[in-house]
């Protein structure tokens, strides 16, 4: 799971703390086709490792494949970046035992929900989280415009809810939905900070095993059951590649290639992958009221992309000129004669 296009944040950028940039000519739609293929590969690989995830809950439970999913990533991440934790100091391990417990909380929640209703309204309502704290980081009233459009596409879900008995969400997994999403704001906030005091991925993997230690009492349970059956114990594996190391692997190449703001409007495309996905392979059907509100979030996301990319312009632009203007006035000093 991303952390949200609201933010522009995303698992990716805990590796260099701030989000990588691309050179000025690398826009063209040739040079942007592979990173917006990465980008479509990390919303496939997640909303598929969700879709069977789902299908783990009958025998493990919401909890017990979180569980399993964040063991086996922290694993297989742990293997692959092998951090040198021994020279961590207080401050940089407080920020990623933070950033573990948000995304403890982010995926439990998240799995909790989807247990009770369709991934795609899931995915929506989940959306809230970024995209309110992006308008309460950036305090102007066009974001706070955007979270409106994207609580009406709440309301047009609650219309769905109430007037067709066949696409009634249950009341506790929206609640649990929407603390996933205040745990996916605090899971921006905290990765930004591993992201600025931890170097290199050390601090995502490690991250991903506090996350599991802290789900071991509440999935650890359920999840032992999949130790003794095999076919359950590579489902879980596979869960935790598709949801975590595949997305953040192709997350980290988008982010080299394609400018901010494309990745993070591409990333606003999550509810639709995830409503398609629930139709393809869990049979979840999607009316038209749950496509229009699907829709509203994403215009709503997409939106607050475009305003924050609109206000950081200017201030980049005046920043180069002063840059610029800086450069002249050295060469100028170069220029007059010492004597």
């Amino acid at each position: 799971m991303s952390t949200g296009p609201a933010t522009g944040v995303t698992p990716a950028v805990v590796t260099t703390g701030s989000i990588p940039t691309v050179s000025p000519g690398s826009d063209s739609p040739r040079s942007m086709a592979p990173g917006i293929l990465f980008v479509i590969g990390s919303c496939t690989s997640l909303q598929l490792g969700a879709s069977i995830a789902t299908s783990l809950f009958p025998q493990l439970g919401p909890w017990g494949v979180t569980s399993l999913r964040m063991l086996f990533a922290a694993v297989i991440l742990l293997v692959i970046t092998r951090p040198r934790v021994a020279g961590w100091t207080g401050k940089q391990w407080r920020s990623v035992v933070l950033f573990g417990l948000a995304l403890a909380g982010m995926n439990g929640f998240f799995y909790a929900g989807i247990a009770r209703i369709p991934l795609g309204a899931g995915v929506a309502i989940e959306f809230l989280g970024p995209l309110a704290l992006a308008a309460i980081l950036s305090r102007r009233i066009v974001d706070f415009l955007w979270v409106l459009l994207a609580l009406a596409g709440m309301a047009v879900l609650g219309v769905e809810s109430v007037t067709a008995a066949s696409a009634a969400l249950d009341p506790l997994g929206v609640v649990c939905v929407l603390i996933a999403g205040a745990f996916w704001a605090v899971y921006v906030l905290t990765s930004a900070q591993v992201g600025r005091t931890v170097p290199g991925t050390g601090g995502l993997a490690v991250a991903m095993a506090v996350a599991a230690v802290v789900l071991a009492p509440v999935g650890g349970p359920s999840a032992v059951h999949a130790f003794s059956d095999p076919k359950l114990l590579v489902m879980g594996a596979v869960v935790g590649l598709m949801s975590s190391v595949i997305p953040y692997t192709l997350e980290l190449k988008a982010l080299r290639r394609l400018p901010n703001a494309t990745f993070s409007i591409l990333l606003s495309l999550e509810p639709a992958f995830a409503a398609l996905f629930g139709f393809l392979l869990l049979h979840q059907v999607v009316g038209p009221l749950r496509l229009l509100a699907i829709a509203l979030v994403i215009l709503a996301s997409m939106g607050t992309t475009l305003s924050a990319t609109k206000v950081r312009r200017p201030g980049s632009a005046r920043r180069r000129g002063r840059k610029a203007q800086r450069s002249d006035e050295r060469e100028n000093r170069e220029q007059v004669p010492t004597g």
